[in-house]
């Protein structure tokens, strides 16, 4: 906990936004990395379990390319589901969903690119979710 809590003071000035990630080693040979929330708080309601998980995504794959020992697998809860009281469904949907906008980005940006993206996060992709 300390090492974490001295990159968050050392790299966000004591404050990391949501939608940030970083990858702190643990140490431990299971259990090498791991992720926590900002502030244990609901988020009900909110895109927070998309954000977390893209941003985890793309801090993976920063890591890889930068450092000696890769990351070859995440196991990764219903991010928000516990004290985020985040419902289930839900959060698998948007974890599912930033799975899929990371393993496709698209081929170019504009304003319609965006809000299409943004639409699918509010009001759901076709990824077989109810």
């Amino acid at each position: 906990m300390a090492r974490v809590q001295g990159c968050i003071l050392e790299d966000y000035l004591g404050e990391q936004p949501v939608g940030t990630s970083m990858i702190v080693q643990t140490y431990h040979h299971k259990h090498p990395f791991l992720a926590t929330m900002r502030v244990p708080m609901s988020i009900s309601g909110t895109d927070i379990p998309y954000v977390a998980m893209y941003s985890m995504l793309l801090a993976v794959r920063h890591h890889n390319q930068q450092q000696e020992q890769k990351i070859n697998s995440i196991a990764c809860p219903g991010l928000g589901t516990g004290i985020g009281r985040f419902p289930y469904s839900e959060a698998a949907r948007l974890m599912a969903l930033a799975y899929d906008h990371f393993l496709y980005p698209p081929k170019y940006l504009n304003c319609i690119v965006a809000a299409e993206r943004q639409l699918q996060i509010w009001e759901g992709g076709n990824l077989g979710f109810a």
